[in-house]
């Protein structure tokens, strides 16, 4: 971004919503925001769910300019059972995620936080509903699966580290005999 967009940014006004006595924007003001500066309106918004399946999914946001050049991406992972909005919205939740953390990852709205208003709700909503991620770990199931903390723990681990191929081999060294097959492969999908 060029020296006149920063300077436009700081005469925008975004709307941001308090949660716990921090302020928050939210996915539509980054938007918004976008489609109004004239140096970013013609950059585009693609989505792709990399992960979707009947329980979870994970979406990819790129943003880029006309010309092709991708200039953000964002990743977002939603479970359909970890809140009662994902339970008919978990696709969509996910992709508005996608699209605010690709859209803070450009710049926008990131005063405070890269997370928007809406993924912070949701992780409080989560904990909220979730008194078992107290709980210590299980213990693999019947099928030899391993336990649904761990798998989150390695997806979350693998999304936030800036060199995922890296942050793969430390789980699959830590803990390859407790993952199947199938898990493994699904948690390659997040070093791509």
């Amino acid at each position: 971004m060029g020296g006149s967009n920063r300077e436009s940014m700081s005469n925008y006004q975004f709307k941001t919503t308090n949660i716990r006595g921090k302020k928050y924007v939210e996915v539509n003001e980054r938007i918004k925001y976008l489609r109004q500066e004239p140096t970013l309106k013609e950059y585009s918004i693609l989505t792709e769910f990399t992960v979707l399946d009947s329980e979870m999914c994970v979406c990819k946001c790129t943003i880029a300019t006309p010309q092709g050049k991708v200039v953000a991406t964002g990743h977002a992972h939603e479970e359909r059972a970890s809140s009662n909005i994902n339970k008919t919205s978990y696709v969509e939740n996910c992709e508005t995620s996608a699209v605010g953390r690709a859209l803070a990852m450009l710049g926008i709205g990131i005063d405070t936080s890269i997370a928007s208003a809406n993924e912070v709700n949701e992780a409080i909503a989560k904990q909220q509903a979730s008194p078992a991620a107290k709980k210590p770990a299980a213990k693999p199931d019947a099928k030899g699966n391993a336990p649904k903390d761990l798998m989150d723990k390695a997806v979350n681990f693998i999304k936030s580290s800036s060199n995922k191929q890296e942050a793969f081999d430390q789980i699959t060294k830590k803990y390859g005999s407790d993952l199947t097959e199938k898990q493994m492969e699904g948690l390659k999908k997040f070093v791509r």
